[in-house]
């Protein structure tokens, strides 16, 4: 296609404005916003400065001029709303998980690729420049044969016992929460990177806060005194994990570890070297050897053709997530005009970590090590 790429984001939280950002630096035309009423619809236009044309999702897909739909709902929307969009001949950005089943995972990416349009997955953390970096690395063979991975994904927002959000009901935000939203990124990472598939897992999961504020129409709430809830979902997550080529792996996943905010961790210790690679501490990796180790700057004039593509600014001058959320997006409209950029996330890879997500929670339940591939598990249906 020629011309503006003209995208529409429908749900307007924190995520959505995080598209809207993107969408503006990828060079589209965002042509609307929609929200869960149309009055709330029409204050986020204006605040967002974006055409309050579209009322609802139905006026999205009736609309041919959209060519791209950003699906950033809450999880148990987005089957519906990403088939819709594709039968409606849009393009689907859909914010993770694809959806809250292998199952519905695999119809929608079966549907887009019988379609022939674009299903993309933001696994963003892809898009850090040394990321890419440690990538070729491994690819030219740097790191030999690999010996053990192992990593961790950090945050605290959830530790208040008073802290609440839509992910906590299982109903709204599926059977996973802190693995599938946050341990689904560090599995989607490290595969990719490292050129690895994660064929077993054997996971505890874990739930620290037994209560919260009821009601999920909050994306944080430290409401006190008013009625709680039980909580169906995981605080923490331990996972073991085993490659197909029989590499051993461990993740620790935390949404309650105080003052970790976002803290996506991984150390890949290979044969002839080692390297580590921070989310907080993006613009350098640790790089190990026999004979000492060293710290690597991202640098667009040093390094791999991939890390000098997505090194937006100069050495030393800071870049992290939302420049990988801008790259994700520019990329992900290339792949719309017919491109194929290396590392793109689509359909597939939603298919994969929902597998994952699907394995631990199976292995959870039956306490023994879980196989990716053919582990179910039903989802929980909205009343």
């Amino acid at each position: 296609m020629t011309g503006s790429i003209r995208a529409v984001v429908v749900g307007t939280g924190m995520i959505g404005a995080v598209h809207v950002a993107a969408i503006r630096a990828a060079g589209g035309e965002l042509a609307g916003v929609v929200a869960s009423t149309p009055e709330r619809g029409a204050q986020v236009a204006k605040a967002w400065h974006v055409p309050a044309r579209h009322p609802d999702f139905e006026s999205v897909l009736a609309d041919d001029g959209v060519d791209v739909v950003h699906v950033c709902t809450p999880n148990a929307l987005h089957v519906r709303q990403v088939e819709a969009a594709l039968a409606a001949g849009k393009h689907v950005i859909c914010e993770k998980p694809l959806a809250t089943s292998a199952a519905e995972a695999e119809r929608l990416t079966r549907r887009a690729e019988e379609a022939g349009l674009m299903l993309a997955v933001p696994f963003v953390y892809r898009y850090h420049p040394l990321v890419r970096e440690i990538r070729e690395r491994r690819l030219r063979g740097e790191f030999g044969a690999w010996q053990l991975i192992h990593g961790s994904y950090l945050q605290d927002w959830m530790l208040s016992q008073n802290a609440m959000s839509w992910r906590v009901d299982p109903t709204v935000g599926g059977p996973s929460r802190a693995f599938a939203d946050i341990g689904s990124h560090w599995c989607d990472l490290v595969e990719w990177v490292a050129g690895v598939r994660f064929t077993e897992v054997s996971a505890r999961l874990g739930t620290t806060v037994a209560t919260r504020p009821a009601g999920t129409d909050r994306s944080f709430s430290t409401a006190v005194g008013g009625p709680r809830v039980e909580v169906r979902t995981e605080d923490v997550a331990t996972v073991l994990l085993r490659t197909a080529d029989g590499v051993l792996g461990t993740l620790t996943v935390s949404q309650v570890s105080a003052g970790r905010k976002n803290r996506l961790w991984f150390e890949l210790d290979g044969s002839a070297a080692s390297a580590v690679f921070d989310q907080e501490n993006p613009e350098t990796v640790w790089l190990g050897a026999p004979d000492g180790a060293r710290v690597l700057f991202r640098d667009p004039n040093h390094g791999s053709p991939e890390q000098r593509r997505l090194s937006r600014l100069p050495a030393g001058h800071a870049q992290g997530y939302a420049d990988c959320f801008n790259s994700f997006v520019a990329d992900a409209y290339a792949a719309v005009r017919g491109a194929t950029p290396d590392g793109l996330p689509t359909g597939a890879d939603g298919v994969r970590s929902a597998h994952i997500v699907e394995a631990a929670l199976s292995s959870a339940a039956s306490l023994a090590w879980t196989d990716v591939t053919t582990a179910r598990v039903e989802p929980e249906v909205t009343a």
